[in-house]
C-alpha cells in the first residue's frame, strides 16, 4: 500500500510540476532528417556529429536508407512540411529550378576543394538564394561523397565514350541524372538505389556510376568486374533545412547551427577523400580491373553534349566561366 501511494504521489507531483513550469514539460524541437545513404556511410557519422553539437537546442532524428522518404521525394516532403532536414541531390533541385542544372553537368567542378569554394563564393550565394526563395529550403553546405566513376559487370575495357555505346547504365530518375548518363556515351536506365545490387547481379543493368565509397558501402564491387575511373562528376548532395524550421530558431541558434554544420561537413569531406585514396587498391585486391580512360575525350564529348542540349539554355549567362575562374 505504501509503495502504491508513493507512486501515486510521484505521478501527481509530476503533473503539478509540469503545470507550474510548462517549459520543463515540453521537449526540444525535433528536426526529422531523411537520406538514402546507409548507416555505414560516412555521412551518417556526419549527422551524428551535427546532432551532438546542436543537442542543447534541437533534437535531430535521422532516418537513413530511404526508410522515411524514398530517393527523390525528400525535397517535396520538405516543401510540404512533412520533413525538416534532408540530404538533397542537386538534380532534384534542378527539376524545379532549371538554372541549377548547370551544377549537375559533367566535368564542371574540378575536385572537392573547387566545389566548396563555389558554395562559399558570390556565385554560389546566388544559387543558394534561388533555392531559399523558390523552394523554401536553406542550404547549409555541400556534402561531398566522392568523384563518380563507372562500374561494369563486363570486362570490356572502356577508353572513350564510343566504348560506352549500348551500355545500360543505372542512373537515378530525373532528366538531369539521365542526361548525365547520356553525356558519357551510355544508355541511361532509371533504377532505385536500393535495387542496384540486384540489378547488377541479374544483368538487368550493365553498370552503375557512383563514387568509390558508395561502391564499397553498398557492396556493388561483389557483382562488378571493373571500375572505369571516368571522374565525370564531383559527387555531392546538399545538407538542407526547411526555411520554416530555420526561421523558428533565434539568430544565435542559427549561427551556432551553421557553425556546427560546417564542422560536420568538413569532417565528412576529409573522411571521404581519405577513403577514396584507399579504395582503388582494395578493389584491385578484390579482383576488379581498374581502367583509366581518355579523360580528355570524355570531357570534350560531355561538354559538347550539354551545349547541344536544351539544358544549357537555362544556365545563367557566363556562369560556367565564373565557376571555372574560382
Amino acid at each position: 500500500m505504501t509503495l502504491s501511494l508513493s507512486r501515486r504521489a510521484l505521478m501527481v507531483g509530476g503533473i503539478l510540476l509540469a503545470a507550474a513550469f510548462p517549459a520543463m514539460a515540453q521537449d526540444k524541437p525535433v528536426l526529422r532528417f531523411s537520406a538514402v545513404f546507409s548507416e555505414a556511410d560516412i555521412r551518417a557519422e556526419m549527422m551524428n556529429l551535427l546532432s551532438a553539437q546542436v543537442a542543447d537546442d534541437v533534437t535531430i532524428e535521422t532516418y537513413l536508407g530511404g526508410n522515411l522518404f524514398k530517393q527523390g521525394t525528400e525535397l517535396v516532403a520538405l516543401q510540404r512540411g512533412n520533413l525538416e532536414m534532408g540530404n538533397i541531390a542537386p538534380q532534384d533541385i534542378s527539376n524545379q529550378i532549371p538554372a541549377w542544372s548547370v551544377l549537375t553537368s559533367a566535368y564542371l567542378f574540378r575536385d572537392a576543394a573547387h566545389l566548396r569554394t563555389f558554395f562559399d563564393s558570390d556565385v554560389g550565394a546566388e544559387f543558394k538564394q534561388m533555392a531559399e526563395d523558390q523552394l523554401g529550403i536553406r542550404i547549409l553546405g555541400p556534402t561531398y561523397f566522392g568523384a563518380r566513376h563507372v562500374g561494369l559487370i563486363s570486362d570490356k575495357e572502356i577508353k572513350t565514350p564510343a566504348d560506352m555505346a549500348g551500355i545500360k547504365l543505372r542512373m537515378p530518375g530525373g532528366d538531369a541524372w539521365q542526361f548525365l548518363g547520356t553525356s558519357i556515351g551510355a544508355n541511361p536506365t532509371p533504377m532505385a538505389y536500393a535495387e542496384v545490387y540486384t540489378g547488377l547481379q541479374t544483368g538487368a543493368i550493365d553498370g552503375q556510376d557512383n563514387p568509390l565509397p558508395n561502391v564499397e558501402n553498398m557492396k556493388f564491387y561483389e557483382v562488378m568486374k571493373q571500375v572505369v575511373l571516368t571522374s565525370h562528376l564531383v559527387g555531392f548532395d546538399l545538407l538542407v533545412i526547411s526555411k520554416t524550421a530555420w526561421d523558428a530558431m533565434t539568430p544565435e541558434q542559427q549561427a551556432e547551427f551553421d557553425a556546427a554544420a560546417k564542422v560536420a561537413i568538413d569532417f565528412s569531406q576529409e573522411e571521404h577523400l581519405a577513403r577514396e585514396a584507399e579504395l582503388v587498391e582494395r578493389f584491385k585486391s578484390a579482383g576488379l580491373n581498374i581502367y583509366e580512360p581518355d579523360l580528355e575525350a570524355f570531357r570534350t564529348y560531355a561538354q559538347q553534349k550539354y551545349l547541344e542540349s536544351d539544358l544549357a539554355k537555362d544556365w545563367p549567362e557566363g556562369v560556367v566561366d565564373r565557376i571555372n575562374a574560382l
